[in-house]
């Protein structure tokens, strides 16, 4: 058990020193940043002492070396478009992008499951074939049209939400949140809602799927023999066991989301990290782009990990079938 830790948690660090590569690339090959800082004025001596500066007189590897000791400790350098810390850039941003993915990831569990739940218990009536339907057009539109769509019924036409913007927020020390003040829960409504009907759509599925396999099975069967109500059955009984594959794709898809909420973001100006990276690309800032990716990837991998050892923990076969790879291979 303890070996297959080590190795899961080793081949995170492997997946995050290749991460770190490609995000030093960025800064290979996207251009020159003392071109970019300063202005074309600039004194000869001016650039080269900001070369120096950034470390950048040194070779490729003792680049990538001082870049790596950087990441370790927080430090991605300065934007060069903001002219700021990156991390303390992303800090104002990320409780934003947070706040909005895990509100949507909210909804989508508390609609989702239940719609799934009823799909497979009421397979083949009307409302389960309209919510089959449903669930089709919700993973195949994607999420800037629902966005623009929202936009254009409840804030030009109806007025009722406001169009962009995070609201009023309430500030508790580097953390800001909107959901204690009226106009700050009105304009996240509507950025949720356009991230949250893909995950509805796909947790409806995949719960029908689950729960539709699992009503199949022996136990469901002599719970229903020995006279238990349906709802019993239903949801202590076929609930439990479908929900651990509907838990590990919520961990995934909220790693998804705060990569890709960038578009929802960018739709209603939401002030994330989304936005922040939109930014960094139509201005070259590098360091923000590179901050970006491996924040992004070091909560891909956590989740990963993480998963993967609860895997390990609630399955004893995973770890009987590590014990006798392990085995064999002696």
């Amino acid at each position: 058990m303890i070996s297959m830790v080590i190795k899961r948690v080793g081949n995170a660090v492997a997946v995050m020193i290749a991460v770190a590569f490609v995000a030093f690339m960025i800064f290979q090959f996207l251009g020159d940043p003392v071109q970019l800082m300063l202005n074309e004025q600039a004194s000869q001596a001016e650039r080269d002492a900001l070369r120096i500066r950034l470390g950048l007189d040194q070779n490729f590897v003792m680049q990538f070396v001082t870049f790596i000791t950087r990441v370790v400790q927080g430090d991605f350098g300065i934007s060069y478009r903001n002219q700021q810390e990156v991390m303390s850039l992303i800090a104002e941003r990320f409780p934003a992008t947070l706040e909005l993915v895990l509100v949507s990831t909210i909804v989508a569990l508390s609609i989702g499951i239940p719609l799934g739940v009823y799909a497979a218990i009421r397979k083949g009536s009307p409302v389960a074939r309209l919510l089959t339907m449903f669930s089709m057009i919700g993973v195949s539109i994607p999420s800037f049209v629902i966005g623009i769509l929202l936009i254009l019924v409840f804030a030009v036409q109806l007025n009722w939400l406001p169009a962009f913007g995070r609201g009023e927020v309430v500030q508790f020390g580097s953390w800001t949140t909107g959901l204690l003040t009226p106009s700050g829960r009105q304009a996240l409504i509507m950025p949720a809602m356009s991230l949250a009907l893909f995950q509805i759509s796909f947790i409806m599925r995949l719960v029908t799927a689950e729960m539709l396999e699992v009503l199949r099975a022996d136990y469901i069967k002599f719970a229903r023999a020995r006279g238990l109500p349906n709802r019993l059955v239903h949801f202590r009984h076929a609930l439990r066991n479908c929900l651990m594959p509907v838990v590990t794709m919520t961990g995934m898809m909220i790693g998804d989301l705060i990569a890709f909420a960038l578009v929802t973001e960018t739709v209603f100006q939401w002030p994330g990290m989304g936005q922040l990276f939109v930014q960094a690309v139509m201005f070259i800032d590098m360091p923000v782009m590179a901050a970006y990716l491996m924040i992004v990837s070091a909560i891909f991998v956590t989740i990963n990990t993480i998963v993967d050892l609860i895997y390990l923990w609630v399955d004893p076969r995973l770890r009987q079938a590590g014990v006798a790879r392990g085995y064999h291979a002696h």
